[in-house]
């Protein structure tokens, strides 16, 4: 039988791991520069971490993990044939995979909070997994790449976070939009219109971008809301001005503050110069329930493969796990996505495909244990070199540096052998001449 792997799950191909570095490599400079120092955490996480942090629907996505063993051996026999998953879950079940990487921070900050300084500024870049419908741009199995503050509610990490963004896309050579919003704006936005169910009104409102105005308005009325009250979220939602926003939630104290905080964000972005566009949108959401002020969403908007990039600020989210009073705010990045719009778009440069400079080749084996002597010395110079593995046929051997795509061969002869040299063959211009092996690494570097 053929093998094959899960749905929603890749291979890459060297070249394409070699992409996928150049991404992490690009993301880690930058975080790095900012301030941002690296941990990891487990794969693995206990499901009472996991559960109730990202609502109904993204607890549906965890994936969960049998108990070793015999899983249904103490499980009581009515509950085992009960035929009633829920209720089955917490017997047999007790760890899953992470969802994100958001909320196993949580927990760490709390686990390592006296041996870590506070503001604690992180970066991680590890895959997640959620059990969503596979299709372009979303898979069951993706790395994601975040950077996180705990420890202070100060707005000036908000728009440093902006920045980052801008730079890293701005690095790779993405063209993005950077969206932001405050989800105290949305609370005033319910509470003005007497929306009861603020979760369920996010979760909706999140969907804009995939069912439009229309779908979402059919998904408002069916929860109880009236016409009229989804015609004032969407002129509402729609403001362009934030002063005439400010006016409209003036009889909502979570709305003005939220407003507040975006005018505070604003100031600290003014005199900061932008390679990509910043937009202000009071409809983006963010469906996770932890957010609680503000929250950004990178798209785009030449590819459609959704967003990009995401996050925001979390006030309460170690609070589940005993410790209260410690805001967070934080940013991701979706590293398949990424991939997959650089590859879309051609943008990852011809150079890190050619990782491998050189391949040495020889006519038999005397020659070929010089060409290896001579391999050792390009590695020990730094230049990345190979060797054929035996003395074949050069067309076979050339054709191999063809198809891995090494710029340079350097052929070993009796005659190369005698001068102490390897005649070094461009493989583009077909251009060859003797050269000593310093003048090789001088010319390679």
């Amino acid at each position: 039988m053929k093998p094959s792997i899960p749905k929603g799950t890749r291979d890459f191909l060297p070249e394409e791991v070699l992409c996928r570095l150049f991404i992490f490599d690009t993301l880690r400079e930058i975080f790095e520069r900012y301030d941002y120092a690296p941990i990891e955490t487990p794969a693995i996480e206990n499901l009472q971490t996991l559960t109730g942090k990202y609502g109904e629907e993204g607890d549906r996505l965890l994936f969960k993990i049998l108990n070793n063993g015999d899983f249904l051996g103490k499980v009581d026999p009515e509950i085992a044939t009960s035929g009633d998953s829920q209720k089955l879950l917490p017997h047999i079940s007790k760890r899953g995979l992470r969802y994100d990487l958001t909320v196993p921070l949580a927990r760490y900050a709390v686990m390592h909070q006296n041996e870590l300084s506070f503001p604690f500024k992180r970066y991680q870049i590890q895959p997640v997994w959620r059990a969503d419908r596979p299709q372009k741009g979303r898979y069951q199995e993706f790395y994601q790449c975040d950077v996180d503050i705990i420890g202070s509610d100060a707005l000036v990490y908000e728009a440093e976070l902006v920045k980052i963004y801008d730079e890293v896309f701005s690095k790779l050579g993405i063209p993005v939009v950077i969206k932001i919003n405050n989800r105290k704006i949305l609370q005033g936005i319910a509470e003005i219109n007497q929306i009861d169910s603020f979760q369920q009104f996010t979760t909706i409102l999140d969907k804009l971008d995939k069912i439009g105005e229309n779908g979402v308005s059919e998904q408002l009325i069916a929860t109880g809301l009236s016409p009229d009250q989804v015609d004032d979220v969407f002129k509402l939602i729609q403001l362009e001005n934030i002063s005439t926003l400010d006016r409209a939630l003036r009889n909502s104290e979570i709305g003005h503050a939220g407003v507040q905080e975006i005018k505070k964000v604003q100031e600290y972005l003014k005199n900061i110069s932008f390679k990509n566009t910043v937009d202000f949108d009071w409809s983006l959401a963010r469906g996770l329930n932890y957010y609680t002020g503000c929250i950004f969403e990178v798209i785009c908007p030449d590819v459609k493969i959704g967003s990009i990039g995401g996050g925001g600020r979390y006030d309460d989210l170690t609070a589940v796990f005993g410790w209260k009073g410690v805001s967070g705010v934080g940013i991701s990045f979706g590293a398949a996505r990424i991939y997959d719009v650089m590859r879309d778009l051609n943008l990852f440069p011809a150079s890190i495909r050619q990782r491998t400079k050189i391949l040495l080749v020889a006519f038999d084996e005397k020659t070929h244990h010089y060409a290896f002597d001579c391999l050792m010395t390009l590695r020990t110079a730094g230049i990345p070199s190979s060797i054929y593995p035996v003395p074949a046929k050069l067309k076979k051997q050339m054709k191999y540096a063809n198809d891995r795509g090494i710029p340079f061969v350097a052929l070993a002869g009796d005659q190369e052998m005698e001068a102490n040299s390897l005649m070094l063959r461009n493989m583009e211009s077909g251009e060859q001449s003797l050269k000593t092996l310093e003048a090789i690494i001088s010319e390679l570097r």
